[in-house]
């Protein structure tokens, strides 16, 4: 598991959406609106333990986890994740794909790019 992952990932393999909000210097309900999930979602123990808050939780840690080296820092993968349009995509942004449920999309795309493919 990476540095940024072990950061942002308890011992129970859940995503804590306020490790999230601190990391990248934003709040709970920014952390929402980043994955398309309710502030409830996000802020209540019973939800944020949902399958479906986790994948969403989960989908942006990876994402910007698979970026970073690109981008040098976490921070910077960040604003990648949340400006950067992906061409194949009708540049839309990878945070834009994953409110609307295609991270597998941005991850394959991501896996391409590092194989050497065009975007």
């Amino acid at each position: 598991m990476s540095v940024l992952a072990q950061k942002l990932i308890d011992p129970q393999g859940f995503v804590i959406p306020r490790m999230v909000a601190d990391e990248f210097h934003t709040t709970i309900k920014e952390v929402a609106q980043l994955t398309g999930l309710s502030v409830d979602a996000v802020s209540k123990k019973d939800r944020v333990h949902s399958k479906s808050s986790q994948k969403r939780l989960r989908d942006l840690v990876m994402i910007i986890n698979r970026v970073t080296p690109w981008c040098g820092t976490p921070f910077q993968a960040f604003a990648w994740y949340r400006s950067e349009g992906i061409p194949g995509f009708g540049d839309l942004t990878a945070e834009a794909l994953v409110k609307q449920g295609h991270a597998d999309q941005v991850m394959q795309y991501i896996d391409r790019i590092a194989e050497g493919g065009f975007a």
